[in-house]
């Protein structure tokens, strides 16, 4: 009612909105890269795909990298449109012609990161054993479990106390033992801690991850 001209927010909001929706992907293929770097995932091997234009044993995340790469062209192109078209020099500026010509072209970059995330996913497994060994090596990650027994048997500093006597600290599973046993807990708590390992300490998640 205040313009001639249509003000284009619509286009703005959308923008903004592809934008935050690339962020999480982009956000999950740094993640994936990250875990494949670390060989917590492996990646299926694909008979005549390059790997390395020097290195013929690499099995690279290229999805994932083309992936990210896409949604950063996609993300620099919502953020002109978006601050772009909401303005225009007393409703007579028609540079917004040439632009809105272009809005599917930073939709389309989105539309190819998302297929190439899919993609990556397709050829993503679990390295099983890297994990395990990941897990048996760090039983500081069990500091978490002291201090919630600890709480439930009515020590309100229980964090205070093991990040005193955790932080920093590497634990194995007889350093662990031991930690536990200089716990002011019940001795059912302690048996109920010395239970614990890394691999067994994983709460609701299975049921979480099935619901």
């Amino acid at each position: 009612m205040t313009t001639q001209i249509e003000p284009h927010d619509g286009i703005a909001e959308i923008a903004h909105c592809i934008q935050r929706i690339n962020n999480i992907l982009i956000d999950f293929n740094q993640d994936a890269w990250l875990y494949i770097s670390n060989e917590l995932f492996t990646l299926k091997l694909k008979d005549g795909e390059v790997g390395s234009s020097t290195m013929p044993h690499k099995v690279n995340p290229i999805d994932f990298e083309n992936s990210e790469g896409n949604l950063g062209l996609s993300n620099a192109m919502m953020e002109f449109f978006a601050n772009k078209l909401t303005k225009s020099r007393l409703q007579r500026d028609l540079s917004d012609s040439t632009v809105l010509r272009n809005l599917g072209v930073g939709f389309g970059y989105s539309y190819v990161g998302f297929l190439s995330t899919l993609k990556g996913l397709s050829k993503l497994q679990p390295n099983k054993i890297k994990a395990k060994e990941e897990l048996e090596n760090n039983w500081q990650i069990l500091a978490e479990a002291l201090q919630i027994i600890m709480k439930l048997e009515g020590l309100d500093n229980a964090y205070e106390i093991v990040k005193a006597k955790t932080r920093g600290l590497s634990l194995t599973q007889k350093s662990y033992t031991a930690l536990v046993e200089t716990l002011e807990v019940s001795d059912q708590a302690k048996a109920k801690l010395k239970a614990l390992t890394p691999l067994n300490y994983i709460g609701i998640a299975e049921k979480l991850a099935k619901s």
